[in-house]
């Protein structure tokens, strides 16, 4: 990651009707993973939350690339892509990037809570996704994005 990139993109923009517009970095090297989460949080995954945007990676290196141009609001990390695992991803983007995204991981089951927590994700949803629990998180980790913002 670069310097010249001291944070991963501006706050979300929040309307005067307080709906928060986010943009979601969506990592994971399966696309049946990448199409249950689009589908699972939809566009509106709450009523004050709406998706403007998915950038869809399936490499690591993508994520990078795409964390250093900014833009994102918030990010989703499937811990159980490969070669790359979404949990040591972001524990590097935690590590690297000032005033990081809010991350949410996907945990391969929810005994891997504590490897979340080691990961420094701000949320963690298990396999197999729940669509409310997806939408739910990504919800709360966009408003939480607004409120640091």
């Amino acid at each position: 990651m670069t310097d010249s990139h001291a944070s991963a993109g501006s706050a979300p923009t929040t309307s005067a009707d307080g709906l928060h517009r986010v943009r979601v970095l969506l990592y994971s090297d399966d696309i049946t993973t990448r199409d249950a989460v689009r589908a699972a949080a939809g566009r509106r995954p709450a009523r004050d939350v709406e998706v403007v945007s998915w950038h869809e990676c399936a490499t690591a290196d993508a994520v990078i690339e795409a964390m250093d141009a900014g833009g994102v609001d918030v990010v989703v990390l499937d811990g159980e892509a490969a070669p790359v695992g979404g949990l040591g991803l972001c524990r590097q983007l935690k590590n690297e990037i000032f005033r990081c995204p809010p991350v949410l991981v996907l945990t391969g089951r929810p005994q891997d809570a504590w490897l979340a927590g080691w990961s420094l994700a701000d949320d963690a949803v298990p396999h197999p996704l729940d669509p409310i629990a997806v939408a739910e998180a990504l919800s709360r980790l966009a408003r939480e994005r607004v409120a640091v913002g």
